[in-house]
């Protein structure tokens, strides 16, 4: 397939270790206003999309293209409920945030039944393990993640344990890879903050609600 990439340096690095380019032409561009024309390619990866939505002004114009877009802080009933999509609807929700793009199995969701077949069309000729999730913001792996993140904040906030200890104590009694400040570095401390508060504005849980800590880490950047 010719893919399109469109990625920040560091997910496309870690999109890379899956060994797509061994058999996959594949572009890659840090903004969709480099691409002159979608027609040239199979399938786009819009590793970015969260923070640039606006690009599904260009995908509703190319609706026999389909696109996995990194779709977190929003949900694709939102997006088709604010662009025009009169051709078909053809963006599937994925997982892309940093640090979780090299996951073995790739987190996704899509509107209808018609895009299940689309999805499998792809995944199969892309090699990829995937597990269909409700359309829903934050999706299941992000929002749990965030939360542990924010809880962790709340923690060392009120001095019950250090960040290091907290991450130790996660890492050896949960046999989680990282702690959770360890995940707050490698998504980025902007993407853990704008996931919960998207997620707290779409459910209202306060089990989402920033910690203040983490707020002041975010304002900080």
């Amino acid at each position: 397939m010719n893919i399109l990439v469109i990625a920040d340096a560091q997910r496309f690095d870690e999109l890379q270790e899956k060994g797509m380019a061994k058999h996959h032409d594949v572009q890659w561009k840090t903004s969709l206003e480099e691409v002159l024309s979608l027609k040239a390619f199979d399938l786009v990866l819009d590793l970015i999309f969260d923070d640039r939505p606006e690009h599904a002004l260009v995908y509703a114009k190319n609706p026999g293209i389909p696109v996995l877009a990194g779709i977190v802080k929003t949900s694709l009933t939102e997006i088709i409920g604010q662009y025009a999509f009169e051709q078909g609807f053809n963006i599937m929700g994925c997982n892309f945030l940093p640090g979780m793009v090299n996951r073995p199995v790739l987190e996704v969701t899509v509107l209808d039944e018609g895009q299940k077949e689309t999805l499998d069309t792809v995944m199969y000729q892309l090699g990829w393990e995937y597990l269909l999730v409700a359309d829903a913001t934050g999706l299941v792996t992000p929002r749990v993640i965030c939360m542990i993140i924010n809880e962790a904040y709340l923690t060392a906030q009120e001095g019950t344990a250090s960040p290091e200890d907290i991450d130790t104590s996660m890492r050896l009694g949960t046999n989680y890879p990282y702690g959770p400040f360890e995940w707050s570095e490698r998504i980025g401390i902007k993407h853990v903050y704008e996931v919960l508060k998207a997620v707290h504005d779409a459910t209202g849980d306060d089990r989402y609600e920033v910690a203040s800590s983490l707020q002041t880490a975010y304002e900080a950047i």
